[in-house]
């Protein structure tokens, strides 16, 4: 999904990093995802790093394949890395303990296709796995890096009942407003 250049530069930086792994590593610290977790869409891996520290096996599906090749350059001998989309994924039913993606809906181009990582998430699931996560909310400085992105912001209110309608339960969603919008689910037993 096209991201424009000061878009791409923050998000590969050093600094945005750093960040994400001070936000992210007390969030993974409440979370029990097993022993065999996928992430979708990881970029520029800023996020994989932080789970390659925290569990025990990692699939990553991204699908541009410019970061790709990046991901199988920096953590190719730790992660088994994909080119895909979420929306189908080349996985088997039942494979993941845990399905994670962070900040990265907001740039699937529409509903319905965000629809189908939901769904997808739940077949890859093994029966009590959890589908966790988080994604940008909107604001003013969110949407100005945006500028000539595909931007497509998860509406925090309808979210319960997609995940639900995906095959999860014990749907839990949570906002920072103007901030961001965490989210968890189980697919059932």
């Amino acid at each position: 999904m096209p991201m424009n250049l000061i878009h791409r530069k923050i998000c590969s930086s050093a600094k945005w990093a750093d960040t994400v792994e001070e936000r992210l590593t007390p969030w993974l610290a409440k979370r029990d995802l097993g022993d065999d977790v996928l992430e979708i869409g990881p970029g520029f891996g800023a996020t994989t790093k932080v789970l390659l520290d925290v569990v025990p096996k990692l699939t990553v599906l991204e699908i541009d394949p410019a970061s790709t090749a990046l991901l199988r350059a920096e953590f190719g001998d730790r992660a088994d890395v994909h080119e895909g989309s979420g929306a189908e994924m080349p996985f088997a039913d039942g494979r993941f303990s845990a399905v994670v993606c962070f900040t990265m809906l907001h740039h699937v181009p529409t509903t319905a296709l965000q629809d189908a990582i939901f769904a997808e998430a739940a077949r890859v699931l093994r029966p009590g796995g959890t589908f966790c996560g988080t994604d940008s909310q909107l604001s003013f400085r969110f949407r100005l890096l945006h500028l000539g992105d595909t931007m497509n912001v998860l509406d925090a209110a309808t979210l319960p009942g997609r995940l639900e309608r995906a095959g999860f339960e014990q749907v839990k969603v949570k906002t920072r407003p103007k901030e961001r919008v965490e989210f968890g689910a189980v697919k059932p037993s």
